[in-house]
Order: C-alpha cells, then structure tokens, then sequence
C-alpha cells in the first residue's frame, strides 16, 4: 500500500510503517511511570481510534487539498493514519507536526521525516505560526492544573486572551489552553477534530471552551465514547472527540452529539440547537436525555445546606493515624481530633457516637491538628514536636503543606450531621453517591462533602433532634439519576459530585421539613 500527494514522495508499505510505530511508542510507553505520563499528559491514541477520527474528519472537508497539523505528534498515530486513509482521494500539499518531548520527536522523525511532513521539537503553545492549516487533528496532553506553576497559567491566560478575548480560569486543564492557542494556526473553514476528557463540558472552566466553540467557530460535532470502557487502556478518563469548522455563525444552527458506538456508527444520537446549549450547563446529558427546560422555583439542596468539602491534610498518612500509633510515639491525644476513614473503609452509613464524641467504628482514626508555634511545642510538647520534625523534609515540602503560614496548621472544618460520598461507582443500579448520618464529633477529609444545615433547617432540628433521622432518610431517597445528572463521569464509569453540583440536585422533600 501507498499514497501519493503533492510535495510528498510516494510512501510505500504504510502497514510496515505503522508496525514500527506501533512498536517504538509501546516501547517509550514501558519506560514510564504511570505517574510520569499524568504529571506529562502522555496518553498515546490507539491506532484504530486514529483511524475512525481521520475517515470522520475527511468526511467534513470541503476541499481535496489538504494542509496538516497535528500539535502534538507523538509517534505519529494520527498522521499514520491520514496516510492510510486519504488513498488518493486527497492531496497533503503541506503538513506539520509538532512534538515538546524529545524522545517523542526523535521517535517521530524516524518514522516520517522521508514522507514531507515538518516535524518540530518545541512547545506548541509558545511558537508562532509558520502558516495556516485546514486539517487539525490531535489527542493533547491531559495535564491537570495542579501540575502548572502560576507563571505558567498566567502567561496562557493573557496569551489566550489576545487571541481570542476569552478568560479562562486557572483551574483549566492543558489540554483546554492548547483548543485556544490553536486558533491563531486555523485557516478559513479550517476542520478540527479534538480528542480530549469530555468533562469540559460540565466543569466550571469548561465554560471558556463552551464560549469558544458556540461563539468563535462552528460546532459541528461531539461523539463522547462510553464512559465505563475506556478507550486508553492506561488513562481513566471520559472521553470524547470535539468537531469544529473555523467560521462564525450568527444564525441559531443544530449541533449534532453522539454517544458511544463509532463515529459513523454512534448507538445514540440528538440534535441540539446552539441556542439551548448556551442555556444548558451539563453537555453530557445528550444525546440520551432531553432538552431541560427552564428550572423555575425548583427546590434544591442549596437552599437546605451549606455544602464544602471536606478538610485536604496536604499528607493523610502523616496527619492521620490510630490511637495505638498516638499513644506509642507518647503524644498528647489534645492535639488530636477524631476523622472518618475514607468512604471505602467506612463499613456503615450511620455512624454512631461514644459520650466523648468519638465515633463507635472500627477502624478509629485521629487528625493531627496542632494550631501551637514551634517554640511552644518543642519546649512544651517533645513528644509532638520529635513527630513534627520527622515530617519536615518531605511532608512540609508537598503542595498544600508549603503554601500554609505554617505548614502542620491544618484547614478548620467542624463537624455535621450530614455527609456523602462524592464519587463512587454504581452497583446494581444502587446511587454511586452514600449520604451518612453521623453523630459523632469526627470531621472528614476532602473524599467526602460536608452538608451543613441552613437556618431553617437547622431550626427543625433543635426543635425536634429525632429530626436529623428524617432528614438522613429524605437525602438517601433521592433518586440516583437526579445525582448523575448534576455530576459528571469519569473512564471506568466513576461517577463524582462537586458541592456546587449537589447543591443543585432537587429534595423538595426536606420543604415538609421546615414547615412543621
């Protein structure tokens, strides 16, 4: 098999090729820690994914002529398979790719660099362009923000914003800085087909994609593949393919959202109006649920409580430890507060309490959580501060530990009656989401959401304690879809909720409640 196109050299034995590439990036993969390719967002495309978004991509094309970029090549997987797929029926006059990773680069050249296309060893989101490009196709890093420094995120943001006058929000992953910084690459009616985590369209910084897409280009297209079978075998995460032509479009027009299945094969399928996107904050609730209409005085666990996630120690294992652990290293239990395990290792929804406020669980944990300055603790508390010392060089060094005035002094969260689970995966059609009851002292960690109630509700419970038993009930009635539908979903079928979103989901119940 090969392929002829103008300014390229006929290239011959593309299966061959495609065994070598294939082979090369399982290699470099091998070489890497899982934790490295996060921190790097390296999550290479499968070869027969490539395939399906190339046919799709060429498909939308209104030209035979075609001019290539991909903005982070990797191996090549998908100009592999622009290669296979054009088969004279287009004509590459020019392509580019562009790879920051070295041995990426090296990889890349090797295999393509006798068949025409430019390949550059640079940072995609720092260079200009050298021309404009009708066909963009890539799968970019998933970098959480976490992993950018502040500089980093500032000088995205401000570049973004001379480009395409949009602001993004800091917590943005890479992957959402590369859609905008390619904008100043696209030539007229330029087609681009973006593999990326389909959560953007349900997080809060997703919006800044959402005003891109709706009012900067056209959106043509988004297929989101199944969420419980993931389609990188090394990455969990929810995935979906953005299609988009490069052209405004004043008028109202139909977007067309896919679900699982191919793309020229998609078990589901809707046609939504650009119109009701920009009213509706959850994307992913098409194409398999209906248009919402407008949520008039619908009665929601925001107006009943005040919902804030649980306390991040910046180092569970050193904060957080047993009593015989406490007791053995002779360290004053005034230092200590009681903390649930995590919701894997809570046995129970209802937790119960001894007179002291300790939680009757087993196992028993304790939150290290000394408001004292160092002084006073090394002349007054040895044992504590020998404890403290040994979490200097790597505990006071980590992320959340580091940028605290000092650095044991943990966030404040008291305790509440009310708290779930804010991810989890359903079982036998059970909610993925646990509300649990506890009446004892101990606080919780961020893996869970804190539920604290609003003054009338909390008026109902000091007229009436027995109350709170109601309440637990009212929350664990609530139907699992409306929980889903607020919450977003992740590769491997993880469902998760933020205290944003479960303040939204619907409990017209607890109104009874308060009125009595």
């Amino acid at each position: 098999m090969g392929t002829q196109n103008k300014g390229h050299k006929s290239i011959r034995d593309l299966k061959k090729r495609e065994q070598s590439r294939s082979t090369m990036q399982e290699t470099i993969d091998k070489k890497r820690s899982i934790e490295d390719r996060r921190k790097s967002g390296q999550f290479s495309t499968p070869y027969e994914l490539a395939k399906e978004i190339v046919s799709f991509g060429l498909s939308l094309l209104d030209t035979d002529e075609i001019t290539f970029l991909e903005p982070c090549i990797g191996s090549g997987a998908f100009y592999s398979a622009l290669l296979n797929e054009t088969n004279g029926n287009h004509t590459i006059t020019s392509a580019m790719g562009i790879e920051i990773d070295p041995i990426y680069y090296d990889c890349a050249k090797k295999l393509w660099n006798d068949t025409g296309i430019k390949i550059i060893n640079d940072n995609f989101l720092n260079i200009k362009p050298d021309r404009k490009y009708n066909f963009v196709l890539t799968n970019p890093p998933y970098v959480r923000h976490h992993y950018l420094s502040q500089d980093e995120k500032t000088h995205l943001a401000e570049s973004e914003r001379k480009e395409t006058g949009i602001n993004i929000s800091k917590l943005a992953g890479l992957y959402c800085h590369f859609i905008l910084l390619a904008n100043k690459w696209l030539a007229p009616s330029a087609i681009c087909g973006w593999l990326i985590p389909s959560e953007f369209m349900d997080v809060n910084y997703g919006s800044a994609i959402k005003d891109y897409l709706l009012n900067h280009v056209h959106l043509l297209r988004i297929h989101r593949y199944d969420p419980d079978h993931s389609i990188f075998s090394d990455a969990l995460v929810s995935s979906c393919v953005v299609w988009f032509k490069n052209e405004t479009v004043t008028y109202d027009y139909d977007v067309e959202f896919t679900f699982n299945g191919t793309h020229d094969n998609p078990i589901q399928k809707k046609w939504v109006t650009k119109s009701e996107l920009m009213r509706e904050r959850k994307w992913t609730r098409f194409p398999e649920k209906e248009i919402r209409g407008k949520e008039i005085n619908r009665v929601t666990l925001g107006d009943f409580f005040e919902i804030k996630r649980g306390l991040a120690t910046g180092d569970n294992n050193f904060f957080i430890m047993s009593r015989d652990k406490i007791t053995e290293l002779g360290m004053d239990m005034l230092f200590f507060k009681p903390i649930l395990p995590s919701p894997r290792n809570l046995k129970t929804d209802f937790v119960s309490s001894d007179r002291d406020g300790i939680p009757q669980i087993e196992p028993q944990y304790f939150l290290l959580d000394c408001e004292l300055p160092e002084q006073e603790i090394e002349k007054n508390h040895p044992a504590t501060w020998d404890y403290l010392q040994s979490g200097v060089e790597k505990t006071s060094k980590k992320y959340l530990c580091r940028s605290r005035k000092k650095w044991y002094w943990q966030e404040q969260r008291e305790s509440t009656y009310f708290l779930c689970s804010y991810m989890g995966r359903s079982k036998d059609n059970s909610s993925p989401i646990r509300f649990i009851l506890n009446l004892s002292e101990a606080i919780a960690t961020n893996s869970y959401l804190m539920l604290y109630p609003k003054d009338r509700l909390q008026q109902a419970i000091f007229s009436d304690p027995n109350s709170v038993y109601k309440i637990w009930e009212m929350l664990k009635k609530i139907n699992k879809n409306e929980i889903e539908e607020e919450g977003r979903i992740y590769g491997g079928g993880l469902k998760k909720i933020e205290p944003r979103e479960l303040a939204k989901v619907p409990c017209s119940d607890l109104i009874n409640l308060c009125m009595v």
